[in-house]
């Protein structure tokens, strides 16, 4: 079954460029998975510092694979000094 995710991640302002480049070459890696349908990046118009990807994965265990990929850990690294919150992750399946 194919899981639908949205995250949200809103970075601090002084780290908006780093997060983004961070952003950016996730998805570059990530379109490369096998498991992996759709993954797409936006960003906020009133609030460029708010980023939103948008995920088709083929399944459960492909996008538990996904989460253990060293360009995801980076991006775990960042919780702590360069976002304003922890990402907030919608999981959801198509009704």
């Amino acid at each position: 079954m194919k899981i639908y995710l949205t995250a949200i991640i809103k970075a601090k302002e002084e780290y908006r460029t780093e997060v983004l480049k961070i952003l950016q070459n996730m998805v570059t890696e990530t379109q490369k998975e096998e498991a992996n349908d759709l993954y797409t990046l936006h960003q906020g118009i009133e609030d460029q510092n708010h980023f939103v990807f948008y995920e088709i994965w083929k399944s459960e265990e492909g996008l538990a694979q996904h989460n253990q990929q060293p360009y995801i850990q980076a991006f775990g690294n960042l919780v702590e000094g360069k976002l304003q919150e922890k990402p907030q992750m919608y999981i959801a399946n198509r009704i």
